[in-house]
């Protein structure tokens, strides 16, 4: 057992910025009910400040349109009908856009490559000028309908993981610099309030690519307002039929990753402390990847919130649901899809690692690898253990915490919510009903309530002025608590004891 003393005057840093954002997959899917549905159980039990995805400009969105007159000249216009209804759905959720400006439009394509089952097209503009008139009138739209002062505050990135061949076209380096630096001035043309940043890369040759940008942006003296990149912690994949199986990474081989893109960043001068936004985060990248269903997930990715913080102002977990199409519409409600919630409206076990730290309200008095400790105004305590099934670590999870409490002879209320593989473990569930492609009702109803936590209070009268706490984690468990101190109010005559003795 690991016995931990809470100091309550401690102040440790911690920058919890889990609910800034979350990720979806191409704007377009944004029109089914299914998606809104999954999104809203999201906003309603999580509550995300922003949202960030693929596709503003891909022709399922249909913003972008060439026709030729009457006098055989070709011209551009623009419909923001679709537009339109996603943001209106957005905005009405709660949620402000974090822009990223691609795909490319077929018609305003240099060439034919493209990405994914639904055919994003990742080469440059055939014309950068008609590329910047895209920008520049989508924004000005957006800022018509939704308010200058409003739009302005929704953060613009430009393109998606261009260090990619198959997302920039031969992962052209120098050519990306070019449709950024185009796309940073269209964007500050229309209101320089706007801030813009890049290059979203991955972790494929990511230090050469960050120097090399942050080096393009001194030298054309370009401000760039933040920095993003993304975060991914599997080995390569072992594909069997329609599934990837990846091993988990080194934690901390990851943690270094990034804290290298915060050390060049700041070995610039005029960019040192500039925001870095991780704009997508998960442990596999791949969206059939089993491992995303799993209560190891959840635990690993509760580590993961623990830390992100220290380097980023932001870190956007890819993606928010299942409604996803990059490999194709999934076969089955399990699939290994990124979403936090399972097709059918089932929170997975990694649903329930970001409610727990957006429940973390107050200052961090404690945060090791195992547990995060926070206290609130209200004297409330509130914390999150896990215990991912990873090397370096026991089966098993014991830990006590001692809590100051205050006097002598007060009564504690101890809350816990656990998901482990025993309390909260939809996947297990639906294995059991034998892994049905198209659930009932009933079926859909029973994984539902499979996919809350389990749910334990306790009333302590302290002897001493701390209170100890107790915390048993199983494999891959995840535990939120609270502890704090309650004034009884029994009703005349009511005897808690006498009714749990049966008298």
């Amino acid at each position: 057992m690991k016995e931990i003393s809470i100091v309550r005057e401690n102040r440790v840093a911690f920058k919890n910025h889990v609910d800034d954002c979350i990720g979806t997959g191409r704007m377009g899917l944004a029109l089914q009910s299914e998606y809104m549905d999954q999104l809203k159980l999201v906003q309603d039990e999580i509550g995300f400040s922003h949202i960030r995805g693929h596709g503003l400009f891909a022709d399922d969105m249909a913003i972008y349109h060439e026709y030729e007159n009457e006098n055989g000249e070709t011209c551009v216009e623009y419909n923001f009908t679709y537009l339109d209804l996603v943001m209106d759905k957005y905005l009405e959720l709660g949620l402000k856009p974090f822009i990223e400006l691609g795909f490319m439009p077929y018609k305003l394509a240099s060439g034919t490559q493209t990405v994914f089952y639904w055919k994003g097209n990742t080469t440059p503009p055939k014309d950068y000028d008609m590329w910047c008139d895209l920008v520049k009138a989508t924004l000005s739209h957006l800022m018509d309908r939704y308010g200058a002062d409003e739009v302005v505050t929704w953060p613009v990135e430009v393109w998606n993981e261009p260090n990619l061949p198959g997302f920039w076209e031969k992962a052209d380096m120098q050519e990306y610099f070019k449709l950024f630096k185009y796309s940073f001035y269209a964007v500050k043309e229309v209101d320089a309030r706007f801030r813009v940043g890049g290059p979203a890369i991955c972790g494929v040759d990511d230090e050469n690519w960050i120097r090399s940008f942050m080096t393009f942006c001194r030298e054309e003296k370009i401000p760039v307002d933040f920095v993003t990149r993304h975060h991914y912690t599997t080995e390569l994949p072992d594909d069997v039929g329609h599934y990837g199986y990846q091993q988990l990474s080194n934690p901390e081989d990851g943690f270094k990753n990034l804290q290298s893109t915060r050390d060049i960043v700041d070995s610039f001068e005029e960019f040192a402390d500039m925001e870095i936004h991780i704009t997508e985060f998960n442990t596999s990248y791949i969206p059939n990847n089993p491992l995303h269903d799993t209560n190891l997930n959840a635990a690993f990715i509760a580590h993961q919130l623990s830390r992100l913080g220290d380097m980023n102002e932001s870190y956007s977990y890819w993606t928010f649901g299942d409604i996803f199409e990059e490999r194709g519409v999934p076969f089955t409600p399990f699939h290994g899809g990124f979403g936090l919630v399972a097709n059918g409206g089932i929170p997975k076990p990694t649903f329930w690692s970001f409610k727990f730290f957006k429940d973390l309200i107050g200052a961090c008095v404690f945060r090791n690898d195992d547990v995060i400790v926070t206290l609130d105004d209200n004297g409330i305590y509130h914390g999150v253990a896990w215990n991912p099934a990873i090397p370096g670590r026991d089966a098993e999870l014991d830990l006590l915490l001692h809590l100051p409490m205050g006097m002598n002879g007060s009564e504690v209320c101890v809350t816990k919510k656990i998901v482990d593989e025993e309390t909260c473990n939809p996947l297990k569930i639906w294995h059991a009903l034998g892994e049905p492609s198209s659930l009932t009702e009933k079926q859909k109803d029973l994984l539902k309530s499979s996919a809350r936590p389990y749910i334990e209070a306790e009333r302590i009268v302290t002897s001493v002025e701390n209170v100890s706490v107790s915390l048993k984690l199983r494999k891959n468990g995840l535990v939120y608590f609270e502890v704090e101190q309650i004034t009884p109010q029994e009703d005349r005559g009511y005897s808690y004891e006498r009714v749990i003795r049966g008298e």
